[in-house]
């Protein structure tokens, strides 16, 4: 049956539950609240919508006034789509290393978009957006603690999971968390009217801020005083900012919290490449994670179990993030096959020619005083026979995804030591092996890239040596295998943020 709105704001909510059937184990009935069906795409539609006309109805947002927030992306574009509709001009401040699409949907939709540093955080955006507005006399969402956003979902999408499993049991509900509006709002519903819910909450593995049981320092004015000790730069783009939102905060003094599962980065992508390949479900890297924490819960379910986990936004807005890093635009073997079995429409173009002669980046003098433990790890890894290229990395930063880049194109196998992921956060061990590294080459930034033992540099040395012929050099003399016919301006896999700082 066909419905009429009398706008687009009418198509807000009401998004689907979909089993989960491939993914999921045999024992258990796993389904997903797909936001995406959201009209922009994301769950943050409904907080847009809710905050505004909250907002309209206690006058506090007059006819015509601006908005403005800050936002890695979601908010934003919920934001402009709304604001388009109600006649309200609207400025998103956003960081710089948030993907570009969003920024460009944003505009598309005629906000205006002010970027920040990206060493700032999310805290940074924050305080510019608050700066914005009182300059201006603009009106701030403030989307972190306005209680207008967790209404919305209260009002909204808990109503919706209780309808879907109206006579069912409801085992555990899962979530990551943003503004904390989806955790509080829908937490507290279930709570009071399906106390046997279990509300389980995902975040960054490397990025503990809910585990880590440490509470957010604020101001007087109940900010953020600074970013959250436990907080690192991670891969899901819209979860966990580097301070516990105020929203959130009242999830965890209501008790509404049972369990929280940290959730790796690798995880994430590859459960929301699953999600596409093996469900048709097409959701971002936020998506991926709380469907690996679900799966967690899975696995400790008992028999017939239900569990429902949201699936927060589309992959579309990540198309230029690493979720999208092994996807190609050109067709790769298997492809070039297929287009050759037949004789027509056909492209066999011969290769690119080799580059010009290589040189061979030398190796620096090593220095003493090295911790045994931490020395002898280092030494074995850049001693390894077995898989000389060695990248000593940081999971969140462009730089050293820019250098995974020109390995996977020219088809370099390389180790990777994430140096922030869980694993090496133990002890400090990462921070460790840096300082050993710059013991060792006398330089303190991440990446660094070495080949049989021989250090090349960091990002831009390695794509200079690229260039120059030195690096496809030195991996012949060490024996390594590549794609000796690829010819590609390193450069240019930089993101765009990075190539061009004017936004």
């Amino acid at each position: 049956m066909s419905i009429r709105h009398p706008s687009i704001l009418g198509t807000v909510g009401q998004t689907p539950v979909v089993r989960i059937n491939r993914l999921a184990p045999p024992h258990v009935n796993l389904f997903a609240k797909i936001e995406a069906f959201n009209p922009m795409g994301s769950v943050k539609d409904r907080l847009a919508l809710g905050i505004l006309e909250d907002a309209e109805r206690r006058g506090l947002l007059r006819p015509g006034q601006t908005v403005i927030e800050a936002t890695s992306g979601n908010t934003g574009i919920g934001l402009a789509m709304v604001c388009a509709v109600k006649g309200h001009p609207l400025v998103v401040v956003m960081a710089e290393n948030f993907s570009v699409e969003r920024r460009r949907m944003m505009r598309f939709l005629g906000a205006k978009v002010v970027l920040t540093p990206a060493a700032l955080k999310g805290s940074g955006m924050l305080a510019k957006a608050i700066e914005l507005a009182e300059k201006h006399a603009w009106f701030l969402c403030r989307q972190f603690d306005n209680e207008a956003n967790a209404d919305m979902h209260s009002r909204t999408t808990a109503r919706e999971i209780l309808a879907a499993f109206d006579g069912e049991r409801l085992d555990a509900w899962v979530t990551g968390y943003g503004t904390g509006g989806t955790l509080k709002g829908v937490a507290r519903v279930l709570k009071a009217e399906r106390p046997e819910t279990q509300v389980v909450v995902c975040e960054p593995d490397n990025s503990p801020i809910l585990g880590s049981g440490i509470p957010q320092a604020r101001r007087a004015d109940g900010l953020p005083a600074d970013s959250h000790p436990s907080f690192r730069p991670h891969l899901m783009q819209g979860w966990s900012p580097d301070f516990i939102p105020k929203l959130t905060e009242d999830a965890i003094a209501g008790g509404w919290i049972d369990r929280i599962v940290p959730i790796p980065g690798d995880d994430a992508m590859r459960c929301a490449r699953e999600l596409a390949q093996r469900e048709g479900i097409f959701a971002g890297i936020s998506a991926g994670a709380t469907l690996a924490g679900a799966l967690r819960v899975c696995a400790d379910a008992p028999a017939g179990a239900n569990i429902l986990c949201m699936l927060p936004d589309t992959g579309e807005r990540y198309l230029s993030t690493p979720l999208f890093e092994p996807i190609g635009a050109d067709m790769d073997e298997e492809e070039l096959a297929l287009s050759r079995s037949t004789p027509s429409a056909r492209f066999d173009a011969p290769p690119p020619s080799a580059p010009g002669a290589p040189t061979v980046v030398a190796a620096p003098v090593a220095e003493p005083g090295a911790s045994p433990e931490i020395a002898d790890f280092v030494a074995r890894v850049l001693g390894d026979a077995e898989q000389p290229v060695v990248l000593f990395a940081l999971e969140w930063c462009e730089f050293c995804w820019s250098v995974r880049k020109l390995f996977a194109r020219c088809g370099i196998p390389y180790r990777s030591v994430d140096l922030d992921s869980a694993k090496y956060q133990k002890d400090d061990r990462g921070g460790q092996i840096r300082a050993e590294l710059r013991r060792r080459t006398n330089v303190r930034t991440i990446p660094q890239v070495f080949v049989g033992g021989t250090f090349v540099g960091g990002c831009t040395e390695t794509f200079d040596a690229f260039k120059g012929g030195a690096l496809q050099a030195l991996l012949k003399e060490k024996g390594v295998a590549f794609d000796e016919n690829v010819a590609v301006d390193p450069y240019a896999l930089l993101p765009g943020w990075l190539q061009s700082r004017k936004g």
